[in-house]
C-alpha cells in the first residue's frame, strides 16, 4: 500500500514481535545491504518481547532492582551501540528501526532526530493527542509525561536503531529504571493518554503517513517476504 508519492521510495515492514538480539542482527544485515545499494532506504516496525537496553555510553547505573528480579520477569539486558540511555521495550510498545541514509537524503544526525520527532508528534495529533519535544530530553511528550522515546546509531551515514512509541504497553516495567535518567512514574502511553485501548497495530497506519510526509519519502508497506529476494540477492 503506497501511503504518499514522492521521488525517493521507502518499505515499510511490519515483522510482529522479534526478540530484540533478531531485530540487532536484521539490522546490521541491512545496513550492509543498504550501503551496497541492494535496497532502498526502509523502517522496520515491529514489538519486542520484554528487555531492558543500554545505550553505549550510560544506563546501566539506572537499572533499580536487583538481577534476580529481571530474572524472575524474564527480562533480558542488552547493551547497544545507540545512544540515550536504559529503556524498556515490551509488548504493546511500537518500535521503529530506519535504516536511512542520511548523505543521500541530505540530513544532518540532529535534523534526522529532529524529524523523527515531528513524525511521531504528527502521529499523535492524528489521534488527538498534543504531543511536543522537551529540550534537553529526545523523545516526545504528552501531557507532561515521556511516551515515546528515541535512540539512534549512524554508520557510514545510515542510521540503526530509533524510537519506542508507548501504545498498550505496560508502564510499570518503567518502574525498575530510571529511564534516560528520570522517573518510571514519567513514562505514558498513547492507551493512557487516549483513555481508552488503542491496538499497536492500528497505529502504523497512522504513523507512515507521517513518516512518509516528514522524510519526504514513498513509504511502502511490504511482508517479510522481500527478506527473502534480499538473500537471494546476497547471495
Amino acid at each position: 500500500m503506497t501511503v504518499a508519492t514522492f521521488k525517493k521510495g521507502c518499505i515499510a515492514t511490519y515483522l510482529g514481535m522479534v526478540p530484540y538480539e533478531v531485530a540487532l542482527k536484521l539490522q546490521q544485515r541491512l545496513v550492509q545491504a543498504r550501503a551496497e545499494g541492494k535496497i532502498s532506504d526502509l523502517i522496520l516496525l515491529l514489538e519486542h518481547p520484554s528487555v531492558f537496553t543500554v545505550g553505549r555510553f550510560r544506563g546501566a547505573e539506572d537499572i533499580n532492582v536487583p538481577p534476580e528480579t529481571l530474572a524472575r520477569e524474564g527480562i533480558a539486558v542488552f547493551h547497544t551501540d545507540r545512544g540515550g540511555g536504559i529503556t524498556y521495550h515490551g509488548p504493546g510498545q511500537l518500535v521503529g528501526y530506519p535504516i536511512v541514509n542520511l548523505k543521500e537524503n541530505g540530513l544532518g544526525v540532529r535534523e534526522y532526530i529532529w524529524k523523527l520527532e515531528a513524525a511521531i508528534i504528527k502521529t499523535l495529533l492524528a489521534l488527538g493527542i498534543q504531543g511536543y519535544r522537551l529540550a534537553g530530553y529526545p523523545g516526545v511528550w504528552a501531557n507532561g509525561k515521556k511516551v515515546c522515546s528515541i535512540g539512534i546509531h549512524v554508520s557510514h551515514h545510515i542510521t540503526t536503531h530509533g524510537f519506542a512509541l508507548n501504545v498498550t504497553t505496560d508502564l510499570r516495567y518503567f518502574g525498575y529504571t530510571r529511564p534516560c535518567g528520570l522517573t518510571g512514574e514519567v513514562m505514558t502511553s498513547i492507551s493512557e493518554l487516549a483513555g481508552h485501548t488503542v491496538e499497536t497495530r492500528d497505529i502504523i497506519e497512522t504513523f507512515l503517513p507521517s513518516f512518509s510526509e516528514t522524510f519526504g519519502l514513498s513509504c511502502e508497506q511490504e511482508t517479510d517476504r522481500w527478506l527473502a529476494t534480499l538473500d537471494a540477492r546476497s547471495g
